[in-house]
């Protein structure tokens, strides 16, 4: 008797399984209420250092994504997690060792017009434009402290504590886990902050790269798709919080529930957390339609993203190499 739960998509697959389930908090609405939703009791949260959890076996093993090919066999391609940037924006100015750091990309930058109505930042699809790279610059100013704020629009964004735009070759980059650790030497914040603490500008990109497929030696064009994705941080953007049952959860990290009386238990312990899904896509090296699946909305949903995350950097006047790179060579 078949089965009628509809298998997902590649696609599907692979922004499910890169979703990180970061462990979900609780605190009253009045400890940040500069950027909450209006009506709520209670704000779920998380910490960063959490997050950064979630990424930890991925940037050290890489993740499996289970692929169904075109004649029906099952396989499995690993990809490695990279920070490709990250911005933190903050409630209260923070000071660090070292001056905020912004990376320039010397490449061609696209010229648009600023014409938005209102200055609301959305995830979703928008026609909110911006101006280039060389004009923003000219809205910073140096505080006393020698950081550099975008004076301009302090108020609506919060304050800039980091940003960091990834600049190097691919093979030249660390995995995630080891860049936050780097980072965090210069910004200590990385492992204190909670999504709470955070501006909904607040946001970073990672860029997925395929190391290996099980079982070996599919010559699949597909297969060396890299993925770029992009996440929210703030609590103002957070996806509701789910339960999942803790010790499914722990034994995909390799570790084992542990009882206080220090044998294992066999008990489903249900905990909420926070699924980061990605608001926004970009592609580099998809041929073929492996990743679009025929019948369903894999294409639809493969634009949708691509164009929410062309909007959010366009909202927020972003410059982001990964991104340029990974559209110009797009088939999108």
């Amino acid at each position: 008797m078949e089965s009628l739960t509809t298998c997902p998509s590649n696609l599907e697959s692979f922004l499910n399984r890169v979703t990180p389930m970061v462990p979900s908090q609780e605190c009253a609405p009045d400890l940040n209420d500069r950027w909450r939703v209006p009506g709520q009791d209670k704000i779920e949260y998380f910490s960063l250092a959490d997050l950064w959890d979630c990424y930890d076996e991925w940037s050290a093993y890489g993740i499996g994504i289970p692929i169904k090919l075109d004649g029906g066999e099952d396989i499995k391609q690993y990809y490695v997690p990279y920070l490709s940037a990250i911005h933190i924006y903050t409630s209260k100015s923070m000071t660090t060792p070292c001056s905020i750091r912004t990376v320039k990309e010397d490449s061609e930058s696209d010229c648009w017009s600023d014409d938005s109505e209102n200055n609301k930042l959305s995830r979703s699809l928008s026609n909110d434009s911006s101006k280039t790279w060389d004009t923003i610059s000219d809205d910073f100013s140096s505080d006393p402290e020698g950081s550099s704020l975008p004076m301009r629009n302090l108020h609506h964004l919060g304050h800039l504590y980091l940003q960091h735009n990834e600049m190097s070759s691919p093979y030249w980059r660390i995995p995630l886990v080891d860049k936050i650790v780097e980072l965090s030497k210069n910004y200590p914040a990385l492992m204190t902050l909670k999504s709470v603490d955070l501006s909904p500008a607040s946001w970073m990109a990672v860029a997925w790269y395929p190391i290996y497929h099980i079982p070996l030696g599919r010559n699949v064009k597909d297969l060396s798709t890299c993925f770029l994705t992009y996440h929210t941080l703030s609590s103002s953007f957070q996806d509701v919080a789910v339960e999942v049952d803790v010790d499914d959860d722990e034994k995909e990290k390799g570790k084992d529930i542990v009882s206080r009386e220090g044998e294992r238990s066999s008990r489903r312990r249900r905990r909420r957390r926070v699924p980061l899904h990605p608001f926004g896509l970009a592609t580099y090296k998809m041929q073929g339609n492996l990743w679009i699946k025929q019948q369903t909305s894999d294409q639809e949903k493969m634009i949708y993203l691509h164009c929410a995350a062309d909007s959010w950097l366009k909202q927020l006047k972003a410059d982001h190499h990964d991104y340029y790179f990974f559209t110009s060579h797009s088939t999108i």
